[in-house]
């Protein structure tokens, strides 16, 4: 999916932060949404404004901005999160 055109950035709205266009709501209240336990049906009923294809493009944005990080996890750290 080509997410360019349905996430955006504007200086004027939501200080800047990536957002579904068209709309106010950012990105990362649809990342914290979900990972409250929202369900993508249930954002879809909660906010009609929200199409399928806005959150199939929310989570190719996601994607591609993870591709462009270096992610290393720590062996400390991840013992810390197992045990």
């Amino acid at each position: 999916m080509d997410w360019q055109d349905r996430i955006v950035t504007t200086p004027d709205t939501l200080f800047g932060r990536p957002r579904i266009a068209g709309t106010r709501i950012g990105v990362d209240f649809i990342l914290d949404l979900m990972a409250s336990g929202w369900s993508s049906q249930r954002i879809l009923d909660e906010y009609p404004q929200v199409k399928p294809d806005d959150l199939q493009a929310v989570f190719a944005f996601v994607r591609d901005c993870l591709k462009e990080e270096d992610f290393v996890l720590k062996a400390k750290a991840a013992e810390g999160m197992t045990g």
